[in-house]
């Protein structure tokens, strides 16, 4: 495979999984940094980081805008919920884990 046609099917995959996180607004931030050590925000982060290795200037709030599909004080005022004490405490345990 070609440089080129990876690099389509791998936009193309990002997009599916930012549509699929779309589709799926109840699944909070907090969940996916439980579970999977990443979550929107850490899209938009890599987002940003990629766009200045190539050149472009998309600052953190414009990649949030593109991974949420608008702006983040609005999803967040829409749809995050406050995290549970059970979240946090899920959320510490695999912190702690990572630095040990």
């Amino acid at each position: 495979m070609d440089k080129a046609t990876q690099n389509a099917i791998e936009a193309k995959v990002f997009q599916t999984l930012i549509d699929h996180l779309d589709a799926n607004k109840d699944v909070q931030n907090i969940d996916l940094m439980i579970l999977a050590d990443f979550c929107r925000n850490c899209l938009a982060k890599w987002y940003s980081k990629a766009a200045a290795e190539e050149g472009v200037e998309i600052d953190y709030d414009a990649a949030r805008e593109i991974v949420y599909k608008m702006p983040y004080s609005e999803w967040k005022e829409h749809h995050q919920l406050p995290a549970t004490d059970e979240q946090m405490a899920a959320f510490n345990a695999r912190q702690a884990k990572k630095k040990s």
